[in-house]
């Protein structure tokens, strides 16, 4: 099972040095040289870890298929992929793949389910999960401890908080 650890971002330099989103616990592993990802969509890849660098915080990865700034700024929002290492997330019990928590139903405070995880959103400060409504429209829940309280992986099910707003933006006063 492919898990992802890594998305593209900007082109940096001239020589097709590309700045990568990590997402991944064990980067050095997962960007090692030689290093083969596969990429979604595939038509981009695979691509071979050529060399990595820290550049401001980020990662900075180099591949052998990419020569030039050019054939950067075409990989831009590619996703990067690999075999996943362990089944399940280690040691972490609020840990969880996103293949995990797509498709899980989304329950309110009483257990009525209101929803579907669709998606998992990466942003800087933490996830958002995207969730459909059963009325058909989108909202997007802070994946954090004090708005999603209870993912049952086993039940197929999330719980979200009884806050105004949260789950339909029309709600808030």
């Amino acid at each position: 099972m492919d898990v992802v650890v890594g998305r593209i971002g900007r082109a940096h330099g001239v020589r097709g040095e590309l700045a990568v989103e990590v997402r991944t616990d064990d980067p050095a592993r997962r960007f090692a040289v030689g290093s083969c990802l596969r990429t979604d969509p595939v038509s981009a890849g695979p691509l071979t870890v050529a060399g990595t660098r820290p550049h401001s915080g980020r990662l900075l990865v180099r591949f052998e298929e990419v020569p030039d700034r050019s054939a950067a700024e075409g990989l831009r929002g590619v996703l990067l992929t690999a075999e996943a290492l362990d089944p399940e997330p280690a040691d972490d019990p609020e840990e969880y793949f996103d293949h995990q928590l797509v498709g899980l139903a989304v329950a309110d405070h009483t257990g009525a389910v209101v929803g579907e995880v669709v998606e998992v959103v990466h942003n800087p400060a933490h996830e958002l999960l995207r969730v459909r409504r059963v009325d058909g429209g989108d909202a997007l829940v802070p994946f954090v401890t004090a708005l999603v309280p209870e993912v049952d992986i086993e039940s197929r099910r999330v719980t979200v908080a009884d806050r105004p707003g949260l789950l339909d933006p029309e709600q808030m006063g």
